[in-house]
């Protein structure tokens, strides 16, 4: 399973993933960097495998509006504490693991659980 963090997700989730073998990067480190248009970034993810991991909105939307990007794991837990995000990513690997074959979702992370939205 390969991740892309959008620009505010902190670079020490990607570090986290990274440890525990995940293909990760940040947006930050490629195409236009912080100033990629969110077009730009659901393109390289569906072309390249990655999962958008976000807290931005448009990509839930356009997840559902224009099929892209097509894997997107929505995080709605406003400003957590790196710790707890990489402890909610660490108890739910096994299921995320799962989700790799599907070929389109949109996972939503509240305050009490992971849903999966199917479409």
């Amino acid at each position: 399973m390969k991740f892309l963090c959008d620009v505010h997700i902190s670079y020490k989730l990607v570090a986290h993933l990274k440890a525990h073998g995940f293909d990760s990067i940040h947006v930050n480190d490629i195409l236009n960097k912080s100033a990629s248009k969110d077009s730009e970034i659901c393109q390289y993810a569906d072309e390249n495998g990655f999962v958008v991991i976000t807290k931005d909105a448009d990509f839930r939307d356009s997840h559902f509006v224009k099929r892209t990007p097509k894997k997107v794991i929505k995080i709605n837990l406003g400003n957590i504490a790196n710790e707890e995000l990489k402890t909610i990513f660490s108890e739910n690997f096994e299921y995320l693991k799962k989700l790799d074959s599907m070929e389109i979702f949109l996972v939503e992370i509240d305050t009490d659980n992971l849903n999966l939205i199917e479409i």
